[in-house]
């Protein structure tokens, strides 16, 4: 077994925090829900038998969700895209290719925000969270090619919202 609480799973609280705030689309909810977690992952450490404690808090994070859902049975939040958060420029770009960048980031921000909660769970997990094929199979408790399956339909769906706003866009 890992060490201890702060050594295994502490290191690991942003990256909860932010597959939180994915889930729940509202910052304060998203607290709410890792300390919850957190809470939990306490209670159980003792039994934690696996070796990677990232997967294993984000498992703990998501039956928290899907345990507040079940119980609350609340539409889910819409929230406004914070800019701030998204803006990631590399300094040796001109002002322009900032800007372009920027608008990059904020249209598929805004393109997963408006996808299904299951299907922006498995883009973010992958895509921005980075977890492997495995990982996310324990994390979300199916097969690995059920998740192969659904992360390309994901990444196809997100591609037609993407178009769809491209040229929305470009009718204005």
């Amino acid at each position: 077994m890992a060490g201890n609480f702060e050594e295994t799973v502490v290191p690991h609280l942003d990256a909860a925090f932010n597959y939180a705030r994915w889930l729940t689309r509202d910052e304060a909810e998203a607290e709410d829900l890792v300390q919850d977690a957190c809470v939990r992952a306490m209670r159980f450490f003792s039994s934690f038998r696996h070796d990677n404690a990232r997967a294993w808090l984000f498992t703990i994070v998501r039956n928290t969700w899907f345990s507040r859902v079940s119980r609350h049975r609340t539409a889910p939040k819409a929230i406004a895209v914070d800019e701030e958060h998204v803006v990631l420029v590399d300094g040796e770009l001109d002002p322009e290719e900032q800007l372009l960048r920027q608008h990059a980031v904020l249209r598929v921000r805004t393109a997963l925000e408006q996808l299904p909660a299951d299907v922006r769970e498995i883009l973010v997990l992958r895509e921005l969270e980075g977890l492997s094929y495995k990982e996310m199979a324990a994390v979300i408790g199916v097969p690995i090619g059920t998740v192969m399956s659904r992360l390309a339909r994901a990444r196809e769906r997100l591609m037609a919202v993407l178009k769809l706003t491209a040229r929305m866009e470009t009718r204005r």
